[in-house]
């Protein structure tokens, strides 16, 4: 880089100061977080890892030093974004794992449930779920959403694994019922504007064990 081309001190020092605000903003987030996939968190953790690059770039580029920041992530796993500049529609693709733990309680909530939806009239007819994990299943993710489920997932014998979330962007919306028979089959991994994922494997990283 030239000298021409290089910030200056004063916006070397502007990006230090935005990285302390977006750090505050973050801390903020994560204190006031609402559950697990709490969109102001996400926010805020963008923000965060925009002001660090910010900043790691231009203190490299006057003063020739490094950050030891590495904002943790697979967005390195991603090819090239190739979507539109100016996206008009998106799409969200979720993946959660959950390991069925303590089928008993998953049982006892799913006869509950159901239990629950028949009026007196029909209460004895109504359906037995509390054998079947297939037809507990079924029941649960059929009553609550699965952003509810995530926060609550002990209550029903769940226990959580690996969790994944993509933003791919698009230039329109599909045609109502175009994807449904296969809804995954066109994710795009150049269209994807950001991901997130969550996995005890980041931990594992961040604390290694010690050698012996």
């Amino acid at each position: 880089m030239s000298d021409a081309a290089q910030p200056t001190a004063a916006e070397v020092r502007a990006a230090a100061e935005a990285l302390k605000a977006a750090l505050d903003r973050h801390l903020l987030a994560v204190e006031r977080r609402t559950g697990e996939d709490d969109p102001a968190v996400y926010d805020a953790f963008n923000a965060l890892a925009a002001a660090a690059e910010a900043y790691d770039e231009r203190l490299y580029d006057r003063y020739d030093e490094v950050t030891p920041f590495e904002i943790p992530g697979a967005d390195d796993s991603l090819p090239p974004y190739t979507g539109p500049e100016e996206p008009s529609a998106l799409s969200v693709l979720i993946r959660r794992d959950y390991a069925v733990v303590e089928p008993q309680r998953l049982l006892a909530q799913a006869q509950r449930i159901a239990d629950l939806d028949a009026d007196d009239e029909r209460r004895e007819n109504a359906p037995t779920v509390g054998e079947s994990v297939h037809a507990a299943l079924g029941v649960l993710f059929g009553e609550f959403e699965p952003d509810e489920i995530a926060s609550r997932h002990k209550e029903f014998g769940l226990e959580e694994g690996d969790s994944t979330l993509w933003v791919s962007a698009a230039e329109e919306l599909p045609e109502p019922g175009e994807w449904l028979t296969t809804p995954f089959d066109q994710a795009d991994p150049e269209r994807v504007v950001c991901r997130f994922d969550v996995s005890s494997v980041f931990d594992e990283e961040d604390h290694p064990e010690a050698p012996s």
